[in-house]
């Protein structure tokens, strides 16, 4: 699954747009490394996202076929930090 279509449907980023600006300006970074929007995610990635006043760090428990209930969102990764 695509990066910013991850970010979405996990709830990390509320939308696909804002997910695909924020990874082209840099503040997204899978295993350590700055991430495009098209990046394929795998199972065990850690994701990074850097907002203006905190960072988040989440590692890959699932990647899902479609879309996901907003109570499933959580269930797709852990929160790191």
């Amino acid at each position: 699954m695509r990066l910013d279509k991850f970010l979405k449907v996990s709830r990390l980023i509320k939308r696909r747009t804002v997910a695909n600006e924020v990874c082209e300006q840099a503040r997204v970074f899978v295993n350590n490394n700055p991430a495009k929007p098209a990046k394929q995610l795998k199972v065990g990635d850690e994701i990074t996202i850097e907002y203006a006043s905190k960072t988040v760090r989440a590692k890959v428990l699932v990647i899902p076929k479609g879309n996901v209930s907003v109570n499933d969102a959580p269930s797709l990764y852990e929160l790191l930090s």
